[in-house]
């Protein structure tokens, strides 16, 4: 079982919520710890943690007292729940997995319940949305996968007012960094935002309504090109299969000749895909557009994602239009043309 806390910022007390769900299944008679806890010197998170069994952290060697979760000590131990706070976090070097949240799958399939936390704008689909919105690009990022595979998602709310003054009278960062705060990232604007991107994204994980009920499946497909805007394509069609319950093709047409960095860009945009759950798929080598309906006829696709063109209206002519033709190529099928911008 995987319990997921979840809110729009840091400071609206999701820490708290498990540290106190933590401390009701000690009572309950369960075998219940802290696997992991980041306090961030915070006096209401260390309050709410006192007197919790905590498991001694992992030494990461070559460093000066850097420390990270044990994870091969938790597997011996195997406690019944186990809290690990922070998903979307980075492990040192050396660590048995990149990230936290890989670490977490590793105790849910030794059958340990985790309890964690996590802040909306690092999910994987919404760091576009959240870096235009907010100015802020999150680079700690989540698969979308991590939260639809969870067994339960607990949204921990605040009004924008109520955790902004939590950062004045210091709850959240010391002082200086509390000014600093309020005046970029927590503003009442941002948070307004990130505060409906929390509720929007809690309720499109748990409002599962079975397609066979509406009489139609969705299947959304994406196509790319290896080129650096790609990835905004791939999460904006990750966000629309999220909304409709759709599987996520991503797809590109093989040119004569890549080159090692878009070859690179691929297998980026393989894994970007795989993060969103969807499947990457490389076609072709053929005439891009009649490759791209045949691939959306095969798979039954309703909807399709497509970049703005590049070419010239003249280019655009002479070759054929990609966008039209695809347009004028399919049946009952939504085209969506996403801009460059």
């Amino acid at each position: 079982m995987h319990r997921v806390f979840i809110g729009m910022a840091a400071g609206v007390g999701k820490t708290c919520r498990a540290l106190n769900e933590l401390r009701d299944r000690l009572e309950r008679g369960e075998d219940a710890l802290i696997g992991i806890l980041e306090t961030h010197g915070r006096a209401g998170t260390a309050q709410a943690a006192q007197g919790l069994p905590v498991f001694a952290r992992r030494a990461v060697p070559g460093t000066s007292g850097l420390t990270e979760l044990d994870l091969q000590g938790l597997l011996e131990r195997r406690p019944q729940v186990v809290l690990i706070d922070e998903l979307a976090h980075t492990n040192a070097p050396g660590s048995a997995n990149p990230k936290r949240w890989q670490d977490v799958n590793v105790l849910l399939d030794a059958g340990i319940t985790v309890l964690s936390t996590v802040n909306v704008q690092h999910l994987e689909s919404l760091n576009d949305t959240v870096a235009r919105l907010t100015g802020v690009r999150v680079r700690e990022r989540i698969p979308d996968t991590v939260l639809r595979e969870a067994t339960e998602l607990i949204l921990v709310d605040l009004t924008p007012h109520d955790l902004r003054a939590r950062l004045r009278s210091g709850q959240v960062y010391s002082p200086d960094r509390a000014e600093l705060a309020l005046t970029n990232f927590f503003t009442t604007p941002n948070l307004t935002a990130l505060r409906e991107i929390a509720l929007r994204q809690v309720a499109s994980v748990v409002e599962h309504v079975p397609q066979a009920a509406s009489g139609a499946r969705e299947v959304v497909v994406v196509a790319v090109t290896p080129t650096e805007g790609a990835a905004r394509l791939i999460r904006r069609g990750g966000q629309l299969a999220a909304r409709l319950h759709a599987p996520l093709h991503v797809v590109t047409v093989r040119g004569q000749r890549i080159s090692a960095p878009q070859s690179r860009l691929l297998d980026t945009y393989r894994a970007l895909s795989a993060a969103l759950g969807g499947q990457f798929d490389v076609i072709g080598p053929a005439d891009v557009a009649a490759a791209l309906i045949a691939h959306a006829t095969r798979v039954q696709a309703t909807q399709i994602v497509m970049g703005e063109s590049r070419r010239s209206r003249w280019s655009g002519w002479w070759r054929g239009d990609i966008i039209h033709r695809v347009l004028s190529g399919t049946r009952d099928v939504d085209v969506h043309i996403i801009s460059r911008d």
